[in-house]
């Protein structure tokens, strides 16, 4: 399940948990397109919560729409991952290493109100 997190125009701020449907990613993307229509750059936060599976039939759709954001990389500004599971902090950190020109933060739950201001440009 995704939802949406109220955040700034420029910021695309989710809660992902248990099973991610194909829908759901294609709201993401929708989301994400309008977003980059409007802004420079663009701020990603995204908290997830025991990510247990990712429905296979939406994967196709969403990979066509997501390999051309990587001719956009230069567009993306600050990104928190919020994972109380160890597996998506490294992954993370990993994507993080091969995406240098990215600005990636990783945080425990317990982080996660610093995580959003970050990501928001807030000051502490």
């Amino acid at each position: 399940m995704i939802e949406t997190i109220p955040s700034a125009d420029d910021v695309i701020a989710l809660t992902v948990s248990h099973k991610i449907g194909g829908a759901e990613l294609d709201a993401v993307m929708d989301r994400l397109d309008d977003a980059m229509a409007r802004h420079d750059k663009v701020h990603v936060f995204v908290e997830t919560q025991a990510i247990d599976g990712i429905e296979i039939a939406g994967l196709g759709s969403y990979t066509k729409r997501a390999l051309p954001l990587l001719g956009k990389l230069g567009r993306f500004g600050r990104v928190a991952v919020v994972a109380d599971q160890g597996w998506i902090r490294a992954a993370t950190k990993v994507e993080s290493g091969l995406l240098p020109c990215i600005s990636y933060r990783v945080f425990d739950p317990e982080g996660r109100d610093e995580a959003l201001a970050w990501v928001m440009g807030e000051p502490r």
